[in-house]
């Protein structure tokens, strides 16, 4: 997929993940419409990104999926959904699978309605963030594996519905380790009562640490390459590699 004059929707845009996967899709010609609950650091984004790439080229909002309308009214439509917001507390664990969970089924079938070609639209592609968690049990943070384990399941599962139904929408997971951001800084004190546990974490940490921009990258590569659907790619410091699933025949 060429992005020049594509649309893009990115949730939890302000910072982050979803900062760097923001900048990668203006770099490569995309318009950017920015979800994010952090109203004064969407705003400030937004303003640096008038400076560099024009203020037509991106919208913030206040998240809500209910603006879904307002970015086709004003870019035209949408081509490309990156549902990268995200939490994880243990303690409000019912807040992390809303947000984790509940959220990327909402957005994902309010696009399909305007992507699916069945319906009209063009097409497009959707990507999800989920996360090695979603691949392999942390013990520190249950509530959050079970939301990531779940994110995969509902990517495979829309791939699947879409490659069947000729929807027209590629669906891909992306699957980081750990990486710099607000999330793993606050790790510690949002586990509940699993806090004891939290010296397995900083084992792991002795391991080198991703930037955001490493897993953006990841996010373009699966845009981009219109030969996937139905994939994890799983993105660690040294390593990029795609998950290989067992069959359903190969398990009977």
């Amino acid at each position: 997929m060429a992005l020049n004059g594509k649309t893009a929707v990115v949730t939890g845009a302000a910072l982050g993940i979803g900062k760097a996967v923001t900048e990668i899709l203006l770099q490569t010609g995309a318009k950017v419409a920015l979800l994010d609950i952090n109203e004064s650091a969407g705003k400030t984004l937004k303003e640096a990104l008038n400076k560099q790439y024009g203020q037509e080229r991106t919208l913030f909002f206040k998240c809500n999926v209910e603006s879904e309308e307002q970015i086709i009214e004003t870019f035209g439509g949408i081509d490309i959904v990156c549902n990268n917001a995200g939490i994880l507390d243990e303690v409000n664990w019912e807040k992390t699978v809303s947000i984790n969970l509940t959220s990327v089924i909402r957005v994902s079938y309010l696009a399909m309605e305007h992507m699916n070609k069945l319906s009209g639209g063009n097409g497009g592609t959707i990507i999800n963030m989920a996360s090695i968690g979603g691949l392999h049990p942390i013990a520190i943070c249950p509530a959050y594996t079970a939301t990531k384990y779940a994110v995969i399941g509902f990517t495979r599962a829309m791939a699947a519905a879409s490659a069947s139904a000729s929807y027209g929408i590629r669906f891909n997971a992306v699957c980081p380790t750990l990486v710099q951001t607000d999330l793993f800084a606050s790790i510690t004190d949002n586990l509940g009562q699993f806090s004891h546990l939290a010296p397995l974490l900083y084992e792991n940490i002795n391991r080198r640490i991703m930037n955001a921009s490493e897993v953006a990258e990841c996010v373009l590569e699966l845009v981009t390459d219109e030969t996937k659907n139905g994939e994890a790619l799983v993105k660690c410091p040294s390593i990029k590699k795609y998950v290989t699933f067992p069959t359903f025949s190969s398990l009977t």
